[in-house]
């Protein structure tokens, strides 16, 4: 399976290649700021990096907005990519109550989708101190945060795409490597 991996300029997109490709896959990583929609649709998935910044600016987010509104593909998207499919549907990117960088927190989850046969509630790592609020009808919320009540994972309704706030990557994050995995069955 061909994987493209989107860098936003994140150190944390190495730990993402390393997982998928223990779990079979084939991995190119470009930056967000490298690659074409053409390029992009070659791929059999596409995942989305944490990073720096704003998805609502495109500085920080690049071409990733395009791939999620036009490239028909299964989708993840991490920390800023999981922010970035939340803006790029029309829902509401703010700044968090107080950042959650290194912090770990409980989630609770509807144990469907990327989180079929997983614990629950489930320890994750967070970085961010941004988050989506306000979600448009057509993203449901797949986990929330059991400390501060943020949304923690989106699912659209019809197409294949995911997003997970915090980082599946982190060794801190439990049963990270399975929510990966199960995308990969998308």
């Amino acid at each position: 399976m061909k994987l493209l991996l989107i860098d936003n300029f994140d150190s944390f997109v190495y730990n993402l290649y390393q997982y998928f490709g223990e779990l079979g896959c084939e991995v190119d990583v470009f930056r967000n700021d490298e690659i074409t929609l053409e390029t992009a649709a070659q791929y059999d998935k596409i995942v989305i990096s944490p990073g720096p910044g704003d998805p609502t600016n495109k500085k920080d987010f690049g071409i990733c907005s395009e791939i999620i509104s036009k490239i028909n593909k299964p989708i993840l998207g991490v920390c800023l990519g999981h922010q970035g499919i939340i803006s790029t549907f029309g829902g509401k990117i703010i700044r968090a109550a107080k950042p959650m960088h290194g912090k770990m927190s409980e989630i609770k989850h509807n144990g469907n989708g990327i989180f079929a046969g997983v614990k629950n509630p489930l320890k994750v790592m967070r970085y961010h101190s941004l988050i989506g609020e306000n979600l448009p009808d057509c993203l449901e919320v797949l986990a929330k945060s059991q400390d501060d009540n943020s949304i923690m994972a989106v699912q659209h309704k019809t197409l294949p795409i995911f997003g997970v706030q915090f980082h599946p990557e982190s060794i801190l994050t439990e049963e990270g490597k399975k929510i990966l995995q199960n995308f990969l069955k998308a």
